[in-house]
């Protein structure tokens, strides 16, 4: 087999990131858009180490799980995989997903319960962050392609009901004003990326610019004809790197926090700070997490945000200490603690979770720990503390199952350190850790991220 061959293929099975996998003359083949028992002609792309990859030439059995994506660029938008799987299978795909990412990295043996559903299927998403480029010396709004930076260029996003008209005003501001989109390779354009999100029926929109820009008012204008209630910051970005955001922000119009509800509990949220991209998802989780403590408890919530699930805690629970390192959410969770009366419940603390945690569980050394870390995981040294503290339940929340299943590893033992400090499965697992329950959530319909509800014990 060598790249452009053609070669008739069944699907077996779907990969990690959604994609179809097949094997053909000894040799693995990954095939976006190809579903389990579909046969086709596919096209070969690469091969490299018995591994190959390819895309789908002519699908001659179509699987009874297919549908019609929504998306008019699905397939070369990166956003979204799984548009073209019925949604029950998307549930069941996520579920496998975890259970084998487990067992694959972690080398964990768990059951995992079935993932639970969205609501929505579609118009889920509160928050979008949209790059702006140039195509053919055109300004173009729309999202990366898988594993690159090349914009793919689109009207609208189905996964989030605002988006269409967000693009049309970003295009029509562009041209009106003469802006440019950037270049990544020349560091030339003014218009980076427009960042939206909603609370409630309100939001915050963020324009990434390179410099001072003529025509904001104009811009104002065809906001106010998409949004009844909003905010608008100029945030200024000239370091040529992948980070979207600069350090400095401007308000152009309206407040820069905004008030949602969420659990009986009053919260807010600004331009910088963190909160669950599914509302109705983020409801499901948070009621589980919370049915995994009991009033009796102390919970240290780990990478808090703005403090919404910290207050839940505390709430609930005897007290609730919140870890994090953004300053503009802690200020949100500290005026969320005195908005919602629970200044002698729930304790804020800004900073890295692997600076402040030790000294938090010298004082608790009952607490019960709830972490809900980015995608890169836990910090080593967190997860050493953990370790050595004696904490006897940890409620752990995670957006990747591959970094999940290193922390989950290391935490019950089937992961080690060697002695050159590389992780390798245990041959004797020993762990202080126990894990009791694992359930998914989808909180990323159409995409082949899910987040995980963990519960471990001592």
């Amino acid at each position: 087999m060598k790249k452009n061959d053609l070669a008739t293929v069944v699907c077996e099975r779907l990969g990690s990131n959604g994609e179809g996998v097949a094997s053909f003359e000894g040799v693995t083949l990954f095939v976006p858009g190809l579903l389990v028992g579909e046969r086709a002609l596919v096209k070969i792309l690469s091969v490299k180490n018995g591994i190959a990859y390819g895309k789908v030439e002519e699908l001659y059995t179509p699987a009874e799980q297919r549908v019609r994506p929504a998306c008019a660029v699905f397939g070369k938008c990166g956003g979204c995989q799984l548009q073209h799987l019925r949604y029950r299978y998307q549930l069941a795909f996520k579920t496998e997903l975890v259970k084998n990412t487990l067992k694959k990295i972690g080398g964990i043996t768990a059951e995992v319960l079935p993932c639970v559903k969205s609501d929505k299927e579609y118009g889920y998403r509160n928050k979008l962050i949209l790059p702006i480029g140039q195509k053919n010396g055109k300004t173009v709004v729309g999202f990366y392609a898988e594993r690159s930076h090349r914009i793919v260029e689109t009207a609208e996003c189905p996964i989030t009901e605002w988006a269409g008209e967000v693009i049309s005003a970003v295009i029509k501001f562009a041209e009106k004003c003469g802006l440019d989109g950037y270049d990544e390779e020349t560091g030339k354009g003014q218009l980076r990326h427009i960042a939206v999100r909603q609370l409630s029926k309100k939001f915050i929109v963020v324009l990434v610019v390179t410099e001072e820009i003529k025509g904001a008012d104009y811009f104002v204008s065809l906001l106010d004809g998409i949004f009844k209630e909003y905010s608008f910051f100029l945030n200024f970005n000239v370091e040529k790197t992948n980070v979207v955001f600069g350090k400095e922000y401007r308000l152009v119009k309206g407040s820069p926090f905004y008030a949602a509800e969420e659990g009986g509990i009053t919260y807010e949220a600004g331009a910088e700070t963190f909160v669950q991209i599914n509302e109705n998802v983020r409801k499901k989780l948070y009621e589980s997490a919370l049915s995994l403590v009991s009033e009796d408890e102390t919970v240290i919530d780990c990478y808090s945000g703005g403090g919404l699930l910290t207050a839940m805690f505390a709430k609930k629970c005897k007290r609730a200490y919140g870890i994090e390192l953004v300053k503009e959410a802690g200020d949100c969770a500290e005026r969320l603690k005195k908005a919602n009366g629970l200044q002698s419940k729930m304790f804020n603390i800004t900073g890295r979770v692997e600076q402040e945690l030790p000294a938090i569980l010298k004082k608790e050394r009952n607490a019960t720990v709830a972490l809900d870390p980015p995608r890169a995981g836990i910090d080593r040294s967190v997860t050493s503390a953990l370790i050595e503290s004696g904490v006897k339940k940890i409620v752990m929340i995670s957006c990747n199952p591959a970094t999940l299943a290193r922390d989950l590893g290391l935490l019950t033992g089937t992961l080690v350190w060697d002695e050159k400090g590389n992780l390798v499965k245990s041959p004797s697992p020993d762990g202080k850790y126990k894990i009791l329950s694992v359930q998914p959530f989808d909180m990323f319909p159409q995409t082949k991220h899910v987040e995980t509800l963990v519960m471990l014990s001592r």
